[in-house]
């Protein structure tokens, strides 16, 4: 499954779940932490397989079993110590999510059930060492993807990815744009703040 792919999968799975619980739409640090805990492990393997050659598959410590569990309960209660359980929960639920989906990706796309994806070391994925680097391999297969979409006669299964990402769209401006909201205001907050010390710069030298 695609990065993007995974990400939207997360962030719809969390803002239901807060819309579901706690009657609210997920605040801006809660959509980046469901959304870079999404994308985490392929972050972590692709990275060491592809880049350093430490896997031979991109599939491996990043996406186990036992250790996205023993992290998303460390991160959560880091994030509670804090104040913030609920990017907690969110990122533990955006990296729990993302090992049945390549499962779950890799059987409706290829008619292959791989649940040895998420158990390493006890089973290791064998896979093709990469001749490229993390860049050059990611820009491969993205543009296999590309070639893809662009020649049409798109899948079933690629087809409702695409439902899916338009409804998490709309889903994402129905809770306020979360990131984006937070960026603006930020940015609204230091252009009142410069207007006012500039104001009050003015009045102090029109005094003298």
């Amino acid at each position: 499954m695609w990065p993007w792919e995974h990400a939207i999968v997360a962030y719809l799975a969390y803002s239901t779940f807060c819309h579901a619980i706690y009657r609210d739409s997920p605040s801006g640090l809660e959509a980046i932490a469901v959304v870079f805990a999404s994308v985490f492990p392929d972050l972590v393997d692709k990275l060491l397989a592809w880049e350093f050659g430490v896997f031979d598959a991109g599939y491996a410590i990043g996406h186990s079993v036992f250790a996205a569990v023993p992290i998303s309960i460390g991160i959560g209660l880091a994030a509670r110590s804090v104040g913030r359980s609920r990017a907690g929960i969110a990122f533990g639920l955006g990296y729990l999510l993302h090992l049945p989906a390549d499962v779950l990706d890799s059987y409706v796309r290829e008619g292959i059930f791989q649940p040895e994806l998420m158990f390493w070391p006890v089973v290791v994925v064998q896979g093709h060492g990469a001749n490229q680097g993390f860049v050059e391999q990611f820009l491969l297969f993205f543009s296999r993807y590309r070639d893809e979409l662009l020649a049409g006669n798109l899948t079933t299964y690629r087809w409702l990815q695409i439902a899916l990402a338009v409804f998490t769209a709309l889903l994402w401006l129905y809770d306020g744009a979360p990131v984006l909201r937070d960026f603006l205001r930020g940015c609204r907050r230091l252009l009142l703040g410069a207007i006012g010390s500039s104001r009050r710069l003015d009045e102090s030298t029109g005094r003298r």
